[in-house]
Parts: structure tokens; sequence; C-alpha cells
């Protein structure tokens, strides 16, 4: 079988939620999110892009619905045993196979939680959903029951962050060595993708960024390369994954001599990061993150070009995204524990003069100061 714990690793998080449906007093929960199946039972597939749904009891009784095409991963990838399959067909409603398959585990009018806030939850499930279930059962909105439970890494967890942190300073390593004048950013790209795989790495759950000149000032990943030019800017955010665990970091590299506008936000940016780490510690919050990138961003001037978020939570993920739910942006309460995966990036996106500036790496919260997963400095990087 293709598991990347041992069964007593599954059965602690099994122990963990069921723990916490008992709190909550839910009878059942329907899980949507492909990291929450992941994470409870090795369950590795694409196939949420489709109707697919796992059941777990509060006494721990657990039963995958889901397409013929995944019945073998399932058995496969994971821990399940009891996986039920619902029919392509002209007009399926796969949400009457559940709730057959509900009364079958005798769940009629029990108090079910329902994982809404995933991209496996396209807007029509949800429909489907509801119009089967409203009277069926008492359904409830359990979108971050579990997503709250993965904030905490175990030690074989923290294992997997790790190497994914090694994989993601090899793609750096990588991008350095071929960032130059006239060098196509199809070439950066592919070395720091090709780090990754050949370390033993997987696909990111989204596309790595890269742009220069004017495209450096681009947060998300768009079409198309060029190559850069003698003066330039290149902007990348990228992570290293194994185990679908993700440890990401953001650079921009200065090609030729750098302005005073890029050295200005440097310092912002590096100044932030390190004030950030003094409260990246049990006893603060992730709103109070965010109120130490704003309070110094503000005081140099720079609240037009610098995000409401500056960084989240990371863990194992599933395309079309590698963060998770929580955030550092403005009041978020959510707590800061030891043992938590952490991006924190600073970035700066200077329309006015066409610069762009950023810095972000991975941590790993302790009972005090943060450690950094990476090897390499946070030193401005000019080529």
């Amino acid at each position: 079988m293709a598991l990347h714990f041992d069964r007593s690793e599954f059965a602690v998080r099994l122990a963990r939620l069921t723990d916490r449906m008992r709190e909550e007093k839910l009878d059942a929960l329907l899980l949507f999110a492909q990291e929450s199946m992941y994470w409870l039972t090795g369950y590795d597939t694409f196939g949420y892009c489709f109707f697919q749904t796992l059941v777990v009891k509060s006494d721990g009784t657990m039963a995958l619905l889901t397409r013929s095409a995944d019945l073998r991963q399932a058995k496969h990838t994971s821990i399940l045993e009891n996986v039920h399959i619902w029919v392509d067909r002209v007009n399926a409603d796969p949400t009457i196979d559940l709730r057959n398959l509900l009364v079958e585990m005798d769940l009629l009018g029990a108090r079910i939680g329902v994982e809404y806030d995933t991209h496996g939850m396209t807007g029509r499930i949800a429909r489907m959903l509801d119009a089967q279930l409203t009277s069926f059962a008492q359904i409830v909105d359990a979108s971050y029951l579990v997503s709250r439970l993965r904030l905490i890494k175990s030690l074989a967890e923290v294992a997997h962050v790790e190497r994914a942190a090694v994989l993601a300073d090899e793609a750096l390593d990588q991008a350095l060595a071929v960032t130059k004048p006239g060098a196509d950013e199809a070439d950066v790209l592919a070395a720091m993708q090709g780090a990754v795989f050949a370390g033993g790495g997987d696909y990111p759950a989204n596309e790595f960024i890269i742009g220069s000149g004017e495209d450096a000032l681009l947060c998300r990943y768009k079409a198309g390369r060029r190559k850069l030019d003698a003066q330039d800017q290149l902007t990348l955010q990228w992570a290293g994954v194994f185990a679908h665990y993700h440890a990401a970091m953001m650079r921009t590299i200065v090609i030729g001599e750098p302005s005073y506008r890029h050295r200005e936000l440097y310092n912002a940016c590096y100044e932030t990061i390190q004030a950030i780490e003094t409260v990246l510690k049990p006893d603060h919050s992730f709103g109070d993150v965010f109120d130490m990138h704003a309070k110094i961003m503000d005081e140099r001037g720079l609240s037009r070009h610098r995000l409401n978020a500056c960084g989240h939570s990371l863990g194992a993920r599933f395309s079309p995204s590698w963060m998770e739910h929580q955030m550092f942006h403005v009041a978020n309460p959510q707590p800061i524990e030891p043992n938590m995966s952490l991006f924190v990036h600073m970035i700066i996106m200077d329309s006015d003069t066409g610069t762009a500036m950023t810095l972000g790496q991975t941590y790993l919260t302790t009972d005090d100061a943060p450690r950094a997963l990476s090897r390499h400095s946070l030193d401005f990087v000019n080529v």
C-alpha cells in the first residue's frame, strides 16, 4: 500500500477527530476536502473534481463514496476498507446514493457536519446535498473542524515538511544558477520544478509564481514567458513538496544594478520579517503577526503597496491552492501553537515606480522562537 504514515499515526488522527466530533455533538461528518481525506486515511487522488465524500461516524466508522475510477486508488493509497461506488450516468445525482448510504449507516435524524468550504464542494453539489439531507438529518457547517486539527503537525508530518523545505532550497539553488541577463523564464521555471522532482518531491498544489519586468509585480501565476533584460527584476514564489506537504519560499531577484527603491523596499521587507519572528510564537495570534506587518509597512509609507495578508499555514494540500484556511490577516484570533508550519511572506508591489520586492520562507513554530526551515539566508539577492 502507498501509505506515507504508519497505521498508528492514522489511528491517532481518527481519535483526535472523533473526540472533537463528540465535543461538537456531531454524530457524523461528511468530508469533501481532499486534504482532510488524505490526512485521515492516506487517500490520495485528484478525483475530488467529481463528487465524492468520506463519511465519518463519531464511533470511528468510515465509508467512502466515490466513482469507479477511484476504487483502486482508494484501496491502494489509503487504510479505507469500506468503499462505495456511485455510477456515472445521464442526470446522475450521487447525493441520492449518499442518502442511501447514510440510511445503511443508521444516520437518519442524526446531527451531521459537512465540509462546505472546500474546492471539492461545488455550488451545484451543495444545493443537491442540501435538497437530499435537509429533511433527513440536522445539517451543520463543519468546514473547519478537520482543518483546525491539521494545523498542529505530528512528528511524522514535521519530517515531511522538513524534507519539503530541503527541496525548496534546492529549487532556489537551481534558479540562481540559471538566472542572468538573457535567461528565459522558462529555463528558470524548469530548473526549479525539476529540482523538486529530482529530489523525490511532488507537483505543488498550485503553480509556481514567476514574473519578470512589469510581471514581477504580479502575485499569481499566468501563462507566457519572457527573457530577462540586462537590468531586470524576477519575482519567484514556489514550494518544495513532499508527500503533498509544502514548504513555500518567496524572493525577488534583481538582475543588474539594483535601484534605490529596490534597496529601500528590501530593507522594509527584511525589518518586518525580523519583527514578525518575535511574535511568531505561543501567546500570540495570527492577527498579531499581521498587525506587526501592517505597523512597520505603514510607518514606512507603504500601506498602498502592501497586501492585506502576510502569510498562512501550510501542510498537505491539493490543487488548486497550497494555502490553508488559517491566514495572517487583521483580527484573526487563531492562537499560534508549537508544531505549526507557517509561511510568512513580505510582498511589496510599488506600481508607481514599477518596483517589486518580496521575501518569504516557511517556519516551524516551537515553544519559543520559530525555526526557519530554509538554509538560505534572507539576504538581498542580486545577480
